[in-house]
């Protein structure tokens, strides 16, 4: 993870200097005398540890001769607190959270609400630089999980141009409603928006673009399934739109099914849109590995299916 170094507080860190080329967990054993190896995560997780004035968390950043290494002798004092994002990983180059449900992605026109990118450009101006974060990709609101950030434009561009070669892994949970009939499956359509920005899809080319998604039935119960989703392809709306074609709604999902009058209470019975984004991996554009995340999930949910 990363934020900036406050030069007026440089007085409580220790300075180390790189000799020769190491990972940063290594260089941190070797060179603080008596540190275990608990100790130097514990340094690395509470955002302690700089190189060349920036917060790394990554166990195995690589260090070149000449940087600059300074651990704090005290927890970081501006450390993201929101009770609708949670910053999972961060570096250099991109930051990865876990947003709640009920929050934007990005601002709608017009609207002055609080959102994902504000609530991180706020957070990256504290720490004294004058620049935003750059959305990569987007959860509807109602929509929890994990989200991608960029902190520079070009790193953004890379993730748009290339996004099927750089991201290995994007998976969903939801609550849907009914018994699925399949424990496993796929459905392929065309996806295209009506003139009231509804999507709706046909199992022919309809002028829109192809959507591909994997299903895996986990749980069946009380008139609800838990299912796992995978995603070939990214398109807006595209496991809501496939899930109301499969005749299983995701359930708190009204626009695309999921209705009083079809299953009267039943249609939201936690207050919420029942679709976490829980997995997402992908190859770093800059370093080149391979980094995978993962959050548990809802207890929402899985009160559903006790």
């Amino acid at each position: 993870m990363s934020t900036y170094f406050d030069y007026k507080a440089a007085n409580h860190y220790t300075t180390y200097t790189v000799k020769e080329p190491a990972e940063l967990m290594q260089f941190l054993m070797n060179t603080i005398s008596g540190i275990s190896r608990t100790k130097a995560k514990e340094y690395l997780s509470q955002r302690m540890v700089y190189v060349n004035k920036e917060i790394i968390t990554q166990f195995n950043y690589p260090l070149k001769p000449g940087q600059i290494v300074q651990v704090a002798k005290n927890r970081h004092k501006h450390a993201l607190t929101s009770p609708w994002v949670r910053i999972v990983y961060e570096d250099a180059f991109l930051i990865v959270v876990e947003k709640k449900e009920g929050i934007l992605t990005n601002a709608m026109a017009g609207d002055r609400h609080e959102n994902v990118k504000s609530i991180l450009d706020e957070y990256v101006k504290r720490q004294s630089r004058s620049f935003s974060v750059h959305t990569v990709h987007r959860l509807d609101r109602g929509t929890s999980g994990l989200l991608l950030f960029a902190k520079r434009r070009d790193i953004q561009k890379t993730f748009t141009d290339n996004w099927q070669d750089i991201v290995t892994d994007r998976r969903y949970i939801a609550v849907v409603q009914g018994e699925m009939e399949k424990d496993n499956g796929t459905v392929t359509s065309w996806i295209s928006d009506s003139r009231m920005f509804i999507s709706y899809s046909t199992p022919y080319d309809n002028g829109g673009k192809q959507a591909v998604t994997h299903y895996h039935t986990l749980q069946r119960k009380n008139g609800y399934s838990l299912v796992e989703f995978k995603l070939e392809t990214g398109r807006k709306n595209q496991i809501r739109v496939h899930m109301h074609d499969l005749h299983h709604p995701i359930v708190g999902d009204h626009k695309y099914g999921s209705t009083v009058e079809t299953y009267g209470e039943r249609s939201n019975p936690v207050g919420r849109f029942c679709l976490h984004a829980y997995r997402l991996a992908f190859r770093h554009p800059i370093t080149g590995e391979e980094l995978k995340f993962e959050t548990p999930c809802p207890d929402a949910f899985t009160r559903l299916l006790r």
